[in-house]
């Protein structure tokens, strides 16, 4: 009895999560777990109770469904993720749907199988999954370390879990490596191929950095964010250490992977602040391609990076004047020429997402402006720095995301009298000075004067002579306060050849004659001068 209680203390604890009671017990009673080396602490009907007896048992494997009422099973896996991770986790799913593997495989979904359940299949995937984690116990608690890495580098100082024996050495080092071009490379790769790629980088990374006084534990933060932490049993200069990374070059760089490295240390309790560091050079990736980012690369980029304002504004306007026309070629070569500024400047992908959500956010404004009220086009997550971590992923969504809007805007259709008053707009802002009429304009538009002065109307809320005489008032009053012309010659030059007439428009809509408001404007300056 004593010993079958000591076996059992061993045991891996596995919890059962479906929110149907039967399959639940279907899974628990049709196959042998006690054989297997499993004990099933339980079973959970949704997400949130299976948190809770997760925590409970301390358990060792989740087995669950992916569609569940409530907190679902890629949610449930998202959260074990974040608050236990390492409890391995099988998914079950009726779905045969690629993007749900892919999800689960990203939120570090051990196996993905599908319904009906082969229980042959699933021994064998639980059985691997038992090998492992014995294996890992046995092997000077690798899982242990790996959890404590794992925790430091994504909640930092606030973990405070004393560091396992097993990560002992005398100076330490934090390597961060990432796969270059990820979505362009990887994006459709299946999850399996995947899986196989992240081992290939592990094995690679640990041989080119094998050395007798040595060692390294690393852990995926992220499906394309590997954190390795470096042991050196012995005191190295830095130059040494930098001198071991460069070696790894070659392999690193011919695999794709890019890496950020930290400042050596010798206190592992400094670990999360290492990580940040080593963490915070990856985005310097962008800017030569370097395969390995140094502390002093990042201040040396810095140092000549002055980062200029982009005007959003003006791109906004640029871009929907060729969505308006439905030139995609124009649009395109706007994006291009926008990531042209961003490489010139130096913008880094975080600098670049700022100014793209500024961007979109002004073409929000606009469409809606513009009556488009109808249009599918809300804000849009921010993608992932970690899966578009290059100029060209970034400017690849940006720029299908404005082609896009672009067959948007011709599904839903757009007013074209707004294109008209638009077109119109430019012309009167041309021809101000001169003695335009509304008739004048609609004959260069090719269109009728009474359609013209309707639609005009509808536009902008004003008559014609009314936005005309507001916009030569407002030139008017610029010329008044900035030149010495007489104002019969500032009445002439914004297009009024009567003078009185001039005058009689300026005060109604200033309160003011023309002579009041320079001598006001004057005396406003010399105040300012004053102060």
């Amino acid at each position: 009895m004593n010993s079958k209680l000591e076996r059992k203390h061993n045991w891996i604890k596995m919890l059962i999560v479906d929110d149907e009671p039967i399959i639940c017990a279907g899974l628990r009673h049709t196959i042998d777990w006690d054989e297997l080396g499993i004990q099933v602490v339980g079973e959970a009907y949704d997400g949130a109770e299976a948190l809770r007896l997760v925590e409970e048992h301390e358990v060792d494997v989740v087995l669950s469904d992916i569609r569940m009422e409530g907190m679902d099973g890629l949610k449930l896996a998202e959260r074990l993720k974040e608050q236990f991770p390492e409890v391995r986790v099988v998914m079950i799913s009726g779905y045969e749907d690629f993007e749900y593997a892919r999800q689960a495989i990203r939120l570090g979904v051990s196996d993905y199988l599908l319904k009906p359940v082969e229980i042959e299949e699933l021994t064998r995937v639980v059985e691997k999954i038992v090998k492992d984690l014995q294996a890992e116990t046995k092997d000077g608690g690798v899982q242990e370390a790996k959890l404590w890495l794992s925790n430091m580098a994504r909640h930092g100082i606030a973990y405070g879990k004393e560091a396992p024996p097993s990560l002992r050495g005398v100076q330490f080092r934090v390597l961060i490596t990432q796969l270059d071009r990820f979505v362009e490379r990887f994006g459709e790769r299946p999850p399996e191929r995947y899986r196989e790629i992240q081992d290939k980088w592990i094995q690679t990374l640990h041989t080119e950095l094998s050395h007798p006084f040595l060692r390294a534990v690393s852990v995926f933060d992220h499906e394309n964010l590997l954190v390795t932490l470096i042991m050196s049993d012995i005191r190295l200069d830095r130059t040494t250490w930098d001198g071991l990374l460069e070696q790894a070059l070659p392999e690193l760089g011919e695999g794709g992977l890019y890496c950020a490295a930290s400042e050596p240390y010798d206190d592992l309790e400094e670990t999360a602040k290492h990580c940040a560091e080593a963490n915070g050079l990856l985005p310097y990736h962008v800017v030569e391609d370097k395969v390995l980012l140094l502390p002093e690369y990042r201040e040396s980029v810095e140092q000549g990076r002055n980062l200029p304002a982009f005007d959003a504004a003006e791109m906004a306007k640029s871009l929907l004047a060729a969505m308006f026309k439905q030139d995609h070629e124009e649009v395109t070569s706007r994006v291009e020429r926008m990531f042209g500024f961003f490489r010139k400047e130096v913008f880094l992908p975080g600098d670049i997402l700022l100014a793209v959500e500024e961007l979109s956010a002004l073409l929000r404004q606009r469409l809606r402006k513009s009556g488009m009220t109808e249009l599918d086009y809300g804000h849009k997550a921010n993608p992932d720095l970690n899966l578009y971590n290059s100029y060209a992923s970034l400017e690849a969504l940006v720029r299908e995301e404005m082609q896009e809007l672009l067959r948007q805007i011709d599904r839903h259709g757009i007013d074209k009298s707004y294109w008209i008053i638009e077109k119109a707009k430019k012309y009167m802002d041309e021809h101000y000075r001169t003695d335009l009429k509304a008739s004048e304009v609609a004959g260069w538009l090719k269109i009728t004067p009474s359609y013209f002065s309707y639609i005009f109307k509808q536009s902008t809320g004003k008559g014609f002579t009314e936005y005309m005489n507001e916009m030569r008032m407002e030139q008017a009053k610029a010329l008044l306060a900035t030149t010495h012309d007489k104002v019969f010659e500032v009445a002439d030059k914004v297009g009024y050849k009567e003078y009185k007439y001039f005058v009689s428009v300026f005060k109604s809509y200033t309160g003011m004659t023309p002579k009041e408001y320079r001598g006001l404007s004057a005396t406003r300056d010399t105040g300012s001068q004053r102060n």
